[in-house]
């Protein structure tokens, strides 16, 4: 009996056709990046991890806007004017899970299993839409020891 091997990009591929987006080659490649990251990404870092192969700016920009309106990705938060990515698979609508930034190195830690409490209390008048929670500080490895 023969095992038939999974295309790594098969399961971008289902994933696209989940969301009714047609499937490219540009789309499935920028999916795949966003699936294997463990923390969210720039536009420009996904643009590096193309290597010698890469795709121009705005496709990746357009690619991801589009990812954004289907639900599949979203904007976890805007930092020196550049906006991080990452899927949505961990987030709600309203709310998206905490984040921790380090100072130092700069890295970012997804805190999946952080509860976050979603705000209700507002001044009058207020109306969330979305909550995010991001925290700043030194990761383990930064730390002075």
């Amino acid at each position: 009996m023969r095992i038939k091997k999974q295309n790594p990009d098969s399961k971008s591929g289902q994933i696209l056709k989940a969301a009714k987006l047609y499937s490219t080659k540009a789309r499935t490649a920028i999916l795949r990046i966003l699936l294997e990251a463990d923390e969210p990404l720039r536009q420009e870092q996904i643009a590096r991890r193309f290597g010698k192969s890469r795709l121009d700016k705005v496709t990746i920009y357009r690619t991801l806007e589009s990812f954004c309106e289907a639900g599949l990705v979203h904007k976890v938060f805007l930092q020196k004017r550049a906006c991080y990515f990452e899927m949505a698979d961990n987030c709600t609508d309203k709310q998206c899970h905490p984040h921790f930034t380090c100072t130092s190195c700069g890295g970012t830690h997804c805190l999946t299993e952080m509860p976050a409490v979603m705000t209700k209390v507002l001044p009058k008048g207020f109306v969330i839409r979305h909550q995010r929670v991001q925290f700043e500080g030194l990761c383990p490895k930064c730390v002075p020891k």
